[in-house]
């Protein structure tokens, strides 16, 4: 399986999973669900984030989003990562293993969920390996 470009993999608001750049169109993005195969038309208004474009808090400074998920394959393995629905202190837990010095103040539950969620998805799915972000090639995604 080759490299994830973490570039091409959205988040967008108010839709469950991942999805995976196509093309960029006049009025929004189109984008594939990991999940499902299929491809939509996001418009200008929808909050689409890049997975590149995404930190997390921790007590100095932020974490990328790709380090973070590197740091949990090192911690699971082959494993998954907890059941989103598992419960907040079972995510709370593991994040404190896998990213001890995690802003107990900024980086919430809700956010926890969402990071194991696409751990998840991105291990099923794509690769957890990732192409290196200075060398990726520049995608032209805009965010609404």
């Amino acid at each position: 399986m080759s490299k994830t470009n973490l570039q091409k993999i959205l988040s967008i608001s108010g839709h469950k999973g991942l999805f995976l750049f196509i093309a960029q169109a006049k009025a929004g993005v189109i984008a594939e669900s990991l999940i499902n195969g299929k491809r939509n038309m996001f418009g200008i208004n929808e909050r689409v984030t890049s997975l590149a474009d995404i930190s997390i808090y921790t007590e100095e400074d932020e974490v990328s989003l790709a380090e973070v998920l590197g740091k949990m394959k090192e911690y699971l393995g082959d494993g998954t990562a907890p059941d989103p629905k598992g419960g907040a202190e079972i995510l709370k837990d593991f994040f404190s293993q896998v990213l001890p010095d995690y802003d107990k103040d900024r980086f919430y539950v809700s956010h926890m969920k969402k990071v194991v969620e696409w751990y998840n998805i991105l291990k099923e799915k794509a690769s957890l390996e990732f192409e290196d972000h200075e060398n990726a090639e520049e995608s032209d995604i805009v965010a609404g």
